[in-house]
C-alpha cells in the first residue's frame, strides 16, 4: 500500500505541471484585468508545435518546450491584437481561439498520429531520493517539474515583492489612473497576455513531450478550462493556484490508481472526476463573496481604450 501511495503522490506532481504552468501565466494576464478563455485552444497548439518539431527534426525536450512557447505565444498575440487593439470582447475572442486551436491542432496533427518520441527520463538525485517515502515523491521528477516550481516562486516573488508586481495589479486595478498616471496600459497587458500564452504552450508541449510523449487528438482534454478554473479557486494568488494544481492532478491521477486500491467504481466516473471537481469547486468559490470581492481585479474582462 505504502509503494501504491507512493506512486500516486510522485504522479500528482506530473499530472499538476501542465496545470501549474496553463494556470500561472493565466494568472498573470488575469491580475492586469485580462481574461483569456483561450487557454485550452493555446495549450493544444503549443501541444502539436512541440512534438511535431521534436518529431521533425528529433530535437531536444527543451527545444520543443521553447517552440510550444513561442507557439503559444502567437495564439496569445492573436487574442491580444483583437482584444487590447481592437477592444472586441475578451470572452467571445477566448472561446473563438480555443475552438481556432482545437481545429488547427488535430490539422496538423494528422501526419503524426501514429509518432511516438522517446520522452524524458527522471531525475535520481543523489541523497535526496534516497529519503524513504518523501525522496521518491519529491527528487525523482524530470526536470520539466522542477521548471514549473521554479516558475511558481519567480511568478509569486514578481507579484508580491516587486514594482513590477505592484503595477500590473494597479493596471488590473484601475486602468484609467496607471494610464493618467502615465503608464503604457495597453503595453503592460500585452506583455502579461504574451506570457500567458507562453506558459500555456509550456504546458501543452510538456502534456505531448514528455508527460505522453505521442500525439493525440484534443489530448489536452479539458485542462485549459481547470487551469482557468484554478485562477479563481486560487483567488488570483499563486501559492492557492500551486496547491490547487496539486488537488486536481491528485484527482486525475487517482484514476489511474483506483483498481489497485480496491476501488470500485466504474472509470467514467473516475475519468468525470477532475471536471465534477472544478464544477463543485466554481461554485464553492462563487458563493463565497467576500474573497471574490476582496481579490478579484476590478477591471477584469473589461476593454480599456487610452
Amino acid at each position: 500500500m505504502s509503494i501504491e501511495v507512493t506512486a500516486i503522490l510522485a504522479g500528482t506532481i506530473a499530472a499538476a505541471t501542465p496545470l501549474v504552468f496553463a494556470g500561472l501565466g493565466e494568472l498573470v494576464a488575469e491580475r492586469t484585468g485580462v481574461i483569456n478563455l483561450g487557454v485550452e485552444g493555446m495549450m493544444l497548439v503549443g501541444a502539436i508545435a512541440g512534438f511535431a518539431f521534436a518529431a521533425q527534426y528529433e530535437a531536444s525536450v527543451a527545444s520543443a518546450l521553447l517552440v510550444g512557447a513561442l507557439a503559444g505565444m502567437l495564439m496569445s498575440l492573436i487574442f491580444a491584437f483583437f482584444t487590447l487593439s481592437l477592444s472586441t470582447n475578451q470572452s467571445a475572442c477566448g472561446l473563438a481561439l480555443t475552438i481556432f486551436g482545437i481545429g488547427i491542432s488535430a490539422f496538423i496533427g494528422q501526419n503524426y498520429v501514429s509518432t511516438a518520441l522517446p520522452g524524458l527520463q527522471n531525475l535520481n538525485i543523489p541523497v535526496l531520493s534516497d529519503i524513504p517515502l518523501i525522496g521518491p515523491i519529491l527528487f525523482q521528477q524530470n526536470y520539466v517539474v522542477y521548471l514549473s516550481i521554479l516558475a511558481f516562486v519567480f511568478v509569486w516573488w514578481v507579484l508580491a515583492k516587486t514594482r513590477l508586481g505592484l503595477l500590473l495589479k494597479a493596471v488590473g486595478e484601475s486602468p484609467e489612473s496607471a494610464h493618467a498616471m502615465g503608464y503604457n496600459v495597453l503595453g503592460i497587458r500585452y506583455c502579461a497576455v504574451l506570457f500567458g500564452g507562453a506558459m500555456a504552450g509550456i504546458g501543452g508541449a510538456f502534456l505531448s513531450t514528455v508527460y505522453t510523449p505521442m500525439w493525440i487528438e484534443n489530448m489536452v482534454a479539458g485542462r485549459g478550462w481547470i487551469a482557468i478554473a484554478l485562477v479563481v479557486f486560487a483567488a488570483w494568488k499563486p501559492a492557492r493556484l500551486m496547491l490547487g494544481a496539486y488537488l486536481f492532478g491528485g484527482v486525475t491521477i487517482l484514476q489511474f490508481h483506483a483498481q489497485a486500491l480496491g476501488l470500485s467504481i466504474p472509470n467514467e466516473l473516475l475519468s468525470a472526476l477532475p471536471y465534477v471537481a472544478t464544477i463543485v469547486v466554481l461554485v464553492v468559490i462563487s458563493r463565497d463573496k467576500k474573497l471574490l470581492k476582496l481579490n478579484l481585479p476590478a477591471s477584469l474582462g473589461k476593454t480599456f481604450t487610452p
